[in-house]
C-alpha cells in the first residue's frame, strides 16, 4: 500500500543538536513541495510548536507551520486535561511543558499538587530532586514525558528526561506513568490530527525503543534511520524490526516504497 501521510522524529533524524543532518532539507522539502500531509512527532517537551517551527526556519526548512508539530508535552497536557481538568502540577522541565500545562488550564505548584509532572529541562538540581522525591511520597501522581535516556548532540550525547525519571524513580520507589513515545496515546493524537490512516503512514525516527515500535504498535509502516541513537549493529537485540532502514532521510525516496 502506498505511502500517503509521513511522520517524522525530529532530534537525531532532521537534525543533530544544531547542525542539519544531510539530505533532511531536501527530503522535507520535497513533502512540503508535493503536499504529502508531514507531522513531526518530538518527544521533545522543552519547546513549543512556534519554538520548533522558527528553529527548523533557521536550520533553512521553509513552509512549515505550527500544525506540523506535536510534542510530548502537547501530549501530556491533554492526557492530564483528560484525567482531572483544572487540576495542579509540579513541574520539573521546560518552558514548552509549562507551556501546554497553562494552555488546558493547570496550575503550576509546589504545595499538595495532584501531579508531579517531568520532562527534560538542563536546569535540574538537587533541589529539585528533594522536591519531586517529598511530592510524591505525599501522594502526588508521576508523570512523565518522554521515556528517552540520552538525547544525540553534534559531539556525542547529553542527558534526557528518562535520566532525570530513573533518580527519582529509584529514591521513591514508584514508576512514573510516561506519555510521549512509545505510548500509542501519543499516536493517537498524531493520527487524529494528520486525518491518516494508520496503514498509509510511515514513521521515521532514529530510536528502535520509542519511534519504532510506537509506530509498528499503532499501525504505521517504520523506517530507522542511522543519524541517531540506534545503529544497525543494535537491530538484533530488539523482538521487532523496522519495515525500512537508512542512513539517513536523505536517501528515503517515498515512490519506491511500498
Amino acid at each position: 500500500m502506498a505511502i500517503k501521510s509521513v511522520m517524522s522524529d525530529m532530534d537525531g533524524v532532521i537534525y543533530r543538536g544544531k547542525s542539519v543532518v544531510s539530505g533532511a532539507k531536501e527530503f522535507i522539502g520535497t513533502l512540503v513541495e508535493t503536499g504529502v500531509p508531514l507531522l513531526f512527532l518530538t518527544n521533545n517537551s522543552q519547546q513549543t510548536p512556534l519554538d520548533l517551527k522558527r528553529k527548523l526556519e533557521n536550520m533553512g526548512f521553509a513552509g512549515l507551520h505550527e500544525f506540523n508539530f506535536i510534542t510530548s508535552a502537547m501530549a501530556t497536557a491533554s492526557f492530564l486535561h483528560d484525567q482531572r481538568p483544572a487540576g495542579t502540577a509540579y513541574v520539573i522541565g521546560g518552558g514548552g511543558l509549562v507551556s501546554e500545562l497553562y494552555r488546558v488550564g493547570y496550575s503550576i505548584t509546589e504545595h499538595n499538587p495532584d501531579y508531579v509532572v517531568v520532562g527534560k529541562t538542563t536546569s535540574f538540581n538537587f533541589e529539585m530532586l528533594k522536591k519531586a522525591i517529598t511530592l510524591i511520597m505525599q501522594g502526588a501522581k508521576f508523570i512523565g514525558t518522554n521515556p528517552d535516556v540520552i538525547d544525540p548532540m553534534e559531539s556525542g550525547f547529553e542527558p534526557a528526561c528518562g535520566s532525570i525519571l530513573a533518580a527519582i524513580e529509584i529514591a521513591t520507589g514508584k514508576k512514573p506513568y510516561i506519555i510521549g513515545k512509545p505510548n500509542s496515546l501519543m499516536m493517537t493524537i498524531a493520527l487524529r490530527q494528520l486525518g491518516a490512516a494508520a496503514s498509509e503512514t510511515l514513521m521515521i525516527g532514529d530510536r528502535m525503543d520509542t519511534d519504532v515500535v510506537a509506530g509498528m504498535e499503532a499501525g504505521m509502516k517504520t523506517c530507522l534511520v542511522l543519524s541517531g541513537v540506534s545503529q544497525r549493529g543494535c537491530l538484533d537485540k530488539f523482538p521487532y524490526k523496522p519495515d525500512y532502514v537508512y542512513d539517513s532521510v536523505g536517501a528515503i525516496n517515498l515512490s519506491e516504497l511500498d
